[in-house]
């Protein structure tokens, strides 16, 4: 199974970092948010990421060059050169189909700019479900940070729209046949994907483990600062950074 992480957006909250860089490329702790990404994504088994650019674009191949993920196979699916050119999530997704996908195998779709112990491993499950044609997706959803009011629900397994008690994380797992003739144009993940929620087609799990979505320099200063705590493999403050400051 590979993966697609998204990276073609600005990143406006993050104001003058943003100026001049793609926000998935700021360090943190040292390295690119985007590196930390795909080291997360091979410990869960997956080999083969495709980056999705825009904003800076040209700055990808040359980082990818200087800092390989070892272990790790990157293919880059550029959609233009500037912000203006950015597919958002569905249009991006459909434009790097045919390097994500034959067609039939499941494919994981995460955020360039999240930090997360999540365990890439446990989507697996979900895919298995999808080739099975049980469902044809499946949502990591999150406790809601303070900055987000929440998208969804959980109902005996399945994303709902009945509340909107938790909030997507940015982590999901999908199948290909549901981008299949779309466009690759201008064109978000949500409501679109609300079709097959009604239709009771997307799985889901609440996550309440350390994740953060690091949206703006105060942000980026505060998940900086706590850097000690990362290199020890110990990410359970994350979990109260994303509930209260962030």
């Amino acid at each position: 199974m590979k993966a697609i992480v998204l990276c073609a957006g600005r990143g406006k909250r993050m104001r003058e970092l943003t100026a001049h860089n793609s926000k998935p490329l700021i360090k943190l702790w040292g390295r690119s948010m985007v590196d930390w990404q795909l080291d997360r994504l091979k410990k869960g088994g997956i080999r083969e990421a495709v980056v999705n650019t825009a904003h800076y674009a040209e700055l990808y191949p040359s980082h990818f060059a200087e800092h390989p993920v070892e272990g790790m196979r990157v293919t880059i699916s550029q959609e233009g050169t500037s912000i203006s050119d950015a597919l958002e999530t569905k249009g991006g997704i459909v434009k790097a189909l045919p390097l994500l996908s034959d067609g039939q195998e499941p494919f994981v779709v995460v955020s360039g700019d999240i930090v997360t112990a999540f365990d890439y491993a446990s989507l697996e499950k979900a895919a298995d479900r999808i080739r099975k044609g049980e469902i044809v997706g499946h949502l990591v959803l999150v406790p809601n940070p303070s900055f987000h009011d929440g998208d969804m629900d959980l109902k005996d397994g399945l994303v709902s729209r009945d509340n909107k008690k938790f909030t997507y994380g940015n982590i999901a797992v999908f199948s290909p046949k549901i981008f299949a003739g779309e466009k690759a144009e201008f064109s978000k993940l949500f409501p679109w994907l609300y079709q097959f929620v009604d239709q009771h087609l997307i799985s889901g799990e609440l996550y309440e483990g350390p994740w953060a979505n690091v949206g703006t320099p105060e942000e980026l200063a505060k998940c900086e600062a706590l850097g000690c705590f990362f290199k020890k493999q110990d990410l359970s403050w994350l979990t109260v950074l994303s509930k209260s400051a962030m």
